[in-house]
């Protein structure tokens, strides 16, 4: 069980999450400390990704919310820049970290907690360049906009489609996880292809009319495949390590919310297949997909609903019992903004106000989580407490 004393300590087999266990090497002839380049970066893993991913998605959601608020707009763009210069800044310090600590870059690998979080790279770099089409056009001008996302979205594709591959197969040859080991992190690496189905129509009337914009259009729905199927293989372990295992350590019990990314993200791409596929798409296809938007869309955002409500029982039941923050409290954030996108295109394909309502409801909750994970994440880095080595 996790101790409430520190919130980095983390039990065996789940040492990726909220921090490292392993301590820096020691002299076999002094005992003293080996010296070490770049300390502070040490134990700065792939997780990280997380808050860019949370950051970016508060300004996307926002931007499609049916409120007309004075200056709305202008706040998610600003939110966006600042999802921007965190994964600018992260990935100079994740390049240090593979400079300096190359050993523990490659621990985090073979570590069948903390390698699922690669696919956290894939969907920070996607979430940032699609909030580049969406509001960071307003600051930059659409040309750099869409250049930025081109090239983003090209090489976070790219991560997402190898994460999705080495990772499992890292834990079928190299990882040692057992079922008990089983939570939502495994999710991570398989949905980073659905962001790259959500998020690749956005591009795709820049691209020439014809077959550039059909193949990107169907190369997005191919990996909307991929990542459904593959979370439906993978989710039934996960609920059985929940109902045959008990809850999960307090530390990990916020990763319960990874669950919504699949759902809410898959309900938004259908969303945007069926905005874009008119001109693009022969008939009858290209209105097919507005009938996928709503009868795929439906169903799943219900049962995501339904395992908000779980997640967030099972959340609040921890927090009981002492759960402190860690880098997982950032769970709150993404998925939970997937919903709301999810839920604004549902209200527009069927004009219900009541989508409109969730949609408002849901992002009141994410800007509330988004907050809570901020200042404790802005007062953990100030005392250096999030990036030293955890007990």
């Amino acid at each position: 069980m996790v101790t409430a004393a520190h919130p980095l300590t983390v039990p065996t087999g789940h040492t990726g999450l909220v921090g490292h266990t392993e301590h820096t090497g020691h002299s076999s002839h002094t005992g003293h400390p080996r010296p070490t380049k770049a300390p502070a970066l040490r134990h700065l893993g792939p997780n990280w990704y997380a808050p860019v991913m949370g950051t970016a998605i508060v300004a996307t959601a926002g931007a499609g919310l049916p409120l007309d608020i004075p200056g709305l707009r202008t706040t998610c763009a600003a939110v966006w820049a600042l999802a921007l210069t965190m994964l600018v800044t992260l990935l100079a310090a994740r390049a240090a970290h593979w400079t300096h600590h190359r050993d523990q870059a490659r621990a985090h690998l073979l570590d069948p907690a903390m390698a699922p979080f690669y696919g956290c790279l894939s969907m920070a770099l996607l979430a940032v360049g699609g909030g580049a089409l969406v509001v960071g056009r307003d600051w930059i001008g659409t040309p750099a906009a869409v250049a930025l996302d081109a090239a983003l979205f090209t090489t976070g594709t790219l991560i997402g489609l190898a994460a999705a591959v080495a990772v499992p197969y890292l834990m079928v040859v190299r990882h040692r996880a057992d079922p008990s080991q089983a939570t939502p992190v495994w999710l991570l690496p398989l949905v980073a292809p659905m962001v790259s189905a959500a998020l690749g129509p956005l591009l795709v009337p820049h691209l020439p009319a014809g077959q550039p914009r059909e193949t990107l259009l169907l190369g997005c729905f191919a990996m909307f495949g991929l990542s459904l199927l593959a979370t439906l293989v993978m989710l039934p372990l996960i609920f059985a390590r929940l109902v045959t295992g008990g809850p999960l350590p307090l530390a990990l019990s916020p990763t319960l919310f990874l669950v919504l990314g699949p759902l809410g993200q898959s309900t938004t791409a259908v969303d945007k297949f069926a905005v874009t596929a008119p001109g693009v798409l022969p008939a009858p296809y290209d209105q097919g997909f507005g009938m996928l938007a709503v009868l795929y869309g439906v169903p799943v955002m219900g049962f995501a609903l339904l395992w908000l409500v779980l997640a967030g029982a099972v959340v609040l039941r921890a927090r009981r019992r002492g759960m402190g923050f860690s880098m997982t409290w950032w769970a709150f954030t993404f998925p939970v903004g997937t919903c709301v996108t999810g839920a604004e295109g549902l209200a527009r394909h069927t004009g219900l106000v009541v989508y409109d309502g969730l949609a408002v409801a849901l992002y009141a909750l994410l800007l509330t989580a988004w907050a809570v994970a901020a200042a404790h994440t802005a007062r953990g880095l100030l005392s250096g407490r999030l990036l030293a080595a955890p007990r």
